[in-house]
């Protein structure tokens, strides 16, 4: 397979720190923040990032390259999710209001649907989609169900948005275009 050029798309709005690795064909939504040392890794097909997203330090979100699958599948993450310090995400499907805690893992298979939190250092790893407001949580990942889904991080995303800049290089957003 040949190498390919990186190609990442930011949205107006979004901050995305120039110490962020990324690599391969990556959207990032508007709205959405990516800290220093996040890793996002596009090497089996394009990641769609959605808006309002908050992707902290060491964060590792990668669609690996599956020898198996015929073309590139494309990773999607919608919006208002939470990837806390050190977590690894290779879900191709995220929905919305998901939170996955600090050091927590979520596999290729899993899809999560939304409202979901993977607790910290919790893997799930199965061929399954998680269902709404499920709670992954403790040493032995046991499964509730929350009565409502984990609220946007609405004021922290802005607090960064407005730091961040101050501290760090941010790579440029894409021009709108008019019509």
């Amino acid at each position: 397979m040949a190498a390919q050029k990186s190609q990442v798309k930011v949205m107006p709005g979004a901050v995305v720190c120039t110490e962020a690795e990324l690599k391969g064909d990556i959207t990032i939504g508007s709205r959405t923040v990516v800290h220093p040392k996040a890793r996002i890794i596009a090497e089996g097909g394009p990641i769609v990032i959605g808006e309002s997203n908050l992707i902290e330090e060491q964060v590792l979100i990668i669609n690996r390259a599956d020898k198996t699958a015929p073309e590139p599948v494309t990773m999607e993450i919608g919006v208002n999710n939470v990837f806390e310090v050190g977590c690894h995400c290779e879900s191709l499907r995220i929905g919305d209001n998901n939170v996955v805690e600090a050091k927590a893992r979520v596999g290729r298979q899993t899809e999560l649907s939304s409202g979901c939190v993977i607790g910290s250092f919790c893997e799930v790893n199965s061929k399954e989609v998680v269902p709404e407001n499920t709670v992954v949580y403790g040493k032995k990942c046991v499964r509730r169900v929350q009565g409502e889904r984990p609220q946007p991080q609405t004021l922290q995303l802005d607090f960064l948005m407005k730091i961040l800049p101050n501290y760090h290089h941010l790579r440029k957003a894409m021009k709108p275009q008019t019509k």
